[in-house]
């Protein structure tokens, strides 16, 4: 009988323990709500956080040089952002679990002038909840997260120019 209600008591306890370990998860990015916040520096040295970027269009790609599609989306990235104003668009690329020298050397190669920030250790990717490389969120003015994309695009389609062009305007 002390031994039914011994195990009768640990089963309550290992069960409201295992109750409360599935509450909610971290809190990651999701659309429609603020963009988590960070600040990582650029392969130049430049500090960027994104809470200073209010009132621009951010887009951020998390991405990595081992990452074929990743490599894939970059000159298509770099064209679209050349294409759109520079003092109402900024594109951030964080290099995700990678060397930042590689990122520098790949950067060199393609002639990216987009700056690319340094989250080699998934401090900002775990922030945003990655699934996978490539990942790309666009951020509104407001600083809400207004779009996710997984997987590969072609930022420099008609299709996406205007999707930017349509936060930019707001």
């Amino acid at each position: 009988m002390i031994i039914k209600k011994i195990s009768l008591i640990f089963i309550v306890f290992l069960l409201s323990l295992f109750i409360a370990a599935c509450g909610e998860g971290p809190k990651v990015a999701k659309v429609g709500e603020p963009a988590p916040d960070f600040t990582l520096t650029d392969l130049q040295g430049k500090t960027w956080t994104l809470s200073e970027l209010k009132g621009q269009v951010v887009f951020i790609n998390f991405w990595a040089t081992w990452c074929a599609p990743c490599r894939e989306e970059m000159p298509s990235m770099e064209k679209l952002y050349t294409t759109l104003p520079g003092d109402k668009f900024i594109m951030l690329a964080l290099i995700n679990r990678d060397a930042p020298s590689m990122g520098k050397s790949f950067a060199k190669k393609l002639g990216l002038t987009m700056p690319i920030l340094n989250d080699q250790g998934n401090e900002v990717g775990l922030k945003y909840g990655l699934t996978g490389l490539p990942e790309t969120f666009i951020v509104g003015k407001q600083g809400m997260v207004r779009e996710k994309f997984i997987g590969p695009a072609q930022w420099d389609s008609q299709e996406a120019v205007q999707m930017m062009m349509k936060y930019i305007n707001e």
